[in-house]
């Protein structure tokens, strides 16, 4: 069975949902569509709609922030405003010692457009990305 015609939802690990919560909803402005548990921790996980879809789901996990990689990127018009919006309720920005920045840390991206990264509070990896 194919899975191109299935909805698709990245789910991220973090050590502790209540610092999770303060980020992802106060510093990121996701609103949670539910909470449930994860594993034996009842109200351990959230779920975020982001598009108008339920998108990202966070759930506390001895897993968390393992990664180096990218775990997920929001496709945006304006990439400048939205930066300086995250950057204005605390959200910081990554810079690459490899690659060129903008002072808001937004840099060009391979193939054209712009990207920018950013972090919660277990190291997971994040970016807005805008195709000018």
């Amino acid at each position: 069975m194919p899975l191109s015609t299935h909805h698709l939802r990245a789910s991220i690990a973090v050590s502790d949902i209540q610092r999770a919560v303060a980020f992802y909803e106060g510093r990121l402005g996701l609103r949670p569509l539910r909470s449930g548990p994860s594993a034996d921790i009842a109200g351990g996980s959230r779920v975020y709609g982001s598009g108008g879809v339920a998108a990202l789901n966070v759930y506390q996990s001895v897993t968390a922030g393992k990664s180096p990689a990218t775990l997920a990127t929001w496709y945006v018009d304006d990439i400048e405003r939205i930066v300086d919006e995250l950057a204005s309720a605390g959200v910081g920005f990554i810079r690459y010692d490899q690659l060129d920045h903008d002072a808001r840390g937004i840099t060009a991206r391979a193939g054209g457009g712009r990207i920018a990264w950013f972090q919660d509070p277990d190291g997971n990896t994040f970016a807005v990305e805008s195709d000018v």
